[in-house]
């Protein structure tokens, strides 16, 4: 018997494929993960064949039977998966005739392993994106319920890093909620083209039998089938659609675990991470490292580099299907098995963020973070701004040098800046009187930040 006589397309072939190619080539080690999907698909596609009358009934069972039996081997870690079957099509193929008998060869009829394998991967990555969804809303949840804890938590906002105006910490952790929602938005509407059938497609031209490609699609809880059979088979965009919304989703959580570390730094000594989610040094015995937001922020780089790799690999493809797409099953695994664990690990993280109010409102009272509020103040008594500011800015001049902030000038001093200033100018320099005056939609009012939490805990059903 010929080496190649155990492959389905050995009849074309007059020698052996050479070892390392075979090894070279082959994709099982890693797309085995896919093998639910891929008996998905062929029990539905069996399933499909049967009620056009190209297998019987009899045989679409046998079919059937053999698949699922083949499932639960793998599942028990008792399947041998073979290199020389290159992948996990073939390798479940080969069993099921082994299994069967002759019957198992007719499972492919009507269809490629271009459009099995796009089939495959698009029921993957339709799970896989709802498990990301369920850990996203797990995130967002924990934000929510933090941030409503610390409605009235003040603490200094910044802009280039510099203190700028005083906001509230619910107000802070809503801001990233934002983010995750449109994260979660973009995540579901690509759903809408993961979840197209290209099987039917065959190998590029579509098939002479009589397939009913919709009834495979209601089998498979696709939305539609796809249009075109060479689109159907060549392209990949959907999976760089994700890798790209992966990367805008792990850019947010890379930013916010820069304010973690920034915060829970000495300097700042904002916050205080839970033991469990930090390490120490082997040389230093005070140090506790905030290493879960350091490696989240360094997945980023892995996720982004995935995308350019994803991208770089479609965009020299002729139509239609070309080996090169072996290339897309790792990047789009890895991007997928790490956006998973940053989620999980950000959602178990969060509740246990241990916050020192004291410290952001000490930190938020230096700064001159009330300035804006001084320049409004003097507007509001008729002031042109640009003069305002000119005001604001020689008081803080003074502060700086006398070592005073606003709030802590007399009245007096106030006024040798402008003679409009009143002693209701202190209702506005005081930390809680400037978040308080921020009172509208998307403001850093504490009422405003209660009814921002109650629309978002509706947003998240």
């Amino acid at each position: 018997m010929s080496q190649n006589d155990d492959k389905p397309w050995a009849g074309r072939f007059n020698e052996p494929t050479d070892a390392f190619v075979e090894a070279f080539t082959a994709s099982v080690g890693f797309d085995r993960r896919m093998y639910k999907h891929d008996i998905a698909g062929s029990i539905a596609h069996a399933s499909m064949l049967a009620k056009v009358g190209v297998l019987t009934t009899d045989e679409c069972k046998l079919i059937i039977d053999g698949l699922q039996d083949i499932e639960q081997t793998i599942a028990n870690g008792e399947f041998n998966w073979s290199t020389r079957l290159e992948d996990v099509h073939m390798n479940i193929e080969s069993a099921l005739t082994k299994k069967i008998g002759e019957v198992g060869k007719k499972l492919h009829t009507g269809r490629s392993r271009n459009d099995q394998v796009a089939t495959d991967i698009r029921l993957y990555l339709r799970d896989e994106v709802v498990s990301i969804l369920a850990e996203l809303k797990r995130l967002q949840v924990a934000l929510v319920d933090l941030a409503e804890q610390h409605v009235d938590t003040i603490l200094p906002g910044f802009t280039h890093l510099q203190t700028a105006q005083p906001i509230t910490f619910g107000h802070h952790l809503l801001a990233w909620f934002e983010m995750l929602m449109r994260d979660q938005n973009r995540l579901e509407d690509g759903l809408l083209r993961i979840n197209v059938l290209p099987l039917g497609a065959a190998a590029l031209a579509g098939t002479t039998f009589p397939i009913d490609r919709n009834y495979t699609a209601q089998l498979l809880n696709f939305d539609v089938v796809s249009e075109n059979s060479l689109d159907s088979v060549s392209d990949r965009d959907f999976a760089i659609e994700f890798c790209s919304t992966a990367s805008i989703l792990i850019m947010h959580l890379s930013r916010f675990s820069e304010e973690l570390i920034i915060w829970s730094s000495a300097q700042f000594d904002f916050i205080e991470l839970g033991d469990c989610f930090c390490t120490g040094s082997s040389i230093m015995p005070q140090k506790k490292n905030p290493d879960v937001p350091e490696l989240i922020r360094g997945k980023s780089g892995r996720i982004f580099g995935h995308l350019m790799g994803m991208l770089t690999l479609m965009k020299g493809q002729p139509l239609a299907y070309n080996k090169d797409n072996q290339e897309d099953k790792e990047p789009l695994f890895d991007t997928i098995d790490n956006l998973k664990g940053c989620l999980k690990v950000f959602a178990d993280m969060v509740p246990n963020i241990n916050v020192k109010k004291d410290n952001m409102y000490q930190a938020a009272f230096k700064g001159f973070s009330t300035a804006t509020d001084l320049a409004d103040y003097l507007v509001r008594k008729g002031m042109p701004f640009r003069d305002a500011h000119e005001v604001v800015g020689k008081a803080v001049a003074f502060g700086i040098k006398q070592k005073k902030d606003l709030s802590e000038m007399t009245l007096t001093e106030l006024q040798n800046f402008s003679n409009i200033i009143e002693p209701d100018v202190f209702d506005v320099l005081t930390l809680e009187g400037s978040v308080a005056a921020r009172n509208h939609i998307g403001g850093t009012a504490p009422k405003q930040v209660k009814a921002a939490i109650t629309r978002a805990k509706k947003r998240l059903g």
